[in-house]
């Protein structure tokens, strides 16, 4: 499990193989000059919209973001990044655009403040989710609202003192997974439920109404830092996970595929 593993440097070689999944984790203010590098990776669409934030710090996390991803996504197709053409689905989730050369990898991306997480898979599909604990003043009526009753039953048996962190537990669980099935909030998160407590295994405990969903996917807990949670789905289980963090500029101006990037 990746929070067994840790956080790793890059490798060398990001080849990955049909059983491996890859995630990273990388902060979403670079320095300035690595910023340049990155917004130059974007596609026009993607400079619309980063020009359309009000804040400065919302279009620089968002253009690092994206920018990070493709030089990624560049990496393990072998492509620059700019040449990446992602796509979405009906409930935005993105895709690439060109399934046809890109040997089955499936991707998915989260964020939350200036960290993100990206994972990687080949022929398997995936949900990533961070979130950073926080307090909720309106924790339990979100819960009500949104969590499974057994979900419920479970948080409102934990003491006030853990159920904080026991909320993103399962928000981050529940991300993941409807993120994996690619419904995204269209899907009702009562209609499965996740283990929340603190300290218990990371495992997906039912889904309705076709309870054999459930053994379709493997969830995973991740530790992304001090004060986050994460949380990854993974479809089928047996597969190998590594956890790397983003290395800069040692992937973006020292990489042949980045070079040129913006031609």
């Amino acid at each position: 499990m990746a929070s067994e593993h840790g956080w790793d440097g890059a490798p060398a070689d990001l080849a990955l193989a049909g059983g491996d999944v890859h995630v990273w984790r990388a902060s979403l203010e670079p320095p300035a000059p690595e910023l340049a590098r990155l917004a130059a990776t974007l596609a026009e669409d993607e400079q619309v919209r980063a020009a359309r934030f009000r804040f400065p710090v919302h279009r620089d996390r968002y253009v690092a973001g994206r920018g990070i991803l493709r030089v990624l996504l560049g990496r393990y197709l072998g492509i620059r990044p700019r040449e990446v053409r992602l796509t979405y689905t009906a409930h935005g989730k993105p895709a690439l655009a060109d399934q046809g050369g890109a040997g089955g990898l499936c991707f998915n991306v989260s964020n939350t403040e200036a960290l993100g997480l990206y994972a990687f898979a080949r022929g398997r599909h995936l949900g990533v989710d961070v979130e950073h604990v926080r307090p909720m003043p309106d924790g339990v009526a979100i819960a009500r609202r949104f969590f499974s009753a057994p979900e419920n039953e479970v948080f409102a048996a934990l003491p006030e003192e853990g159920r904080e962190l026991a909320f993103f537990t399962c928000w981050t669980r529940k991300e993941a997974y409807i993120k994996a099935v690619g419904e995204g909030l269209s899907m009702p998160l009562d209609r499965f439920d996740v283990t929340l407590v603190p300290g218990d295994p990371a495992r997906l405990l039912a889904t309705r109404p076709d309870a054999s969903e459930a053994a379709r996917w493997v969830l995973h807990e991740l530790h992304p830092g001090a004060g986050f949670v994460g949380a990854l789905m993974v479809e089928g289980s047996g597969c190998a996970i590594s956890c790397y963090d983003w290395p800069g500029d040692a992937l973006t101006s020292a990489s042949p595929a980045f070079e040129n990037a913006a031609r």
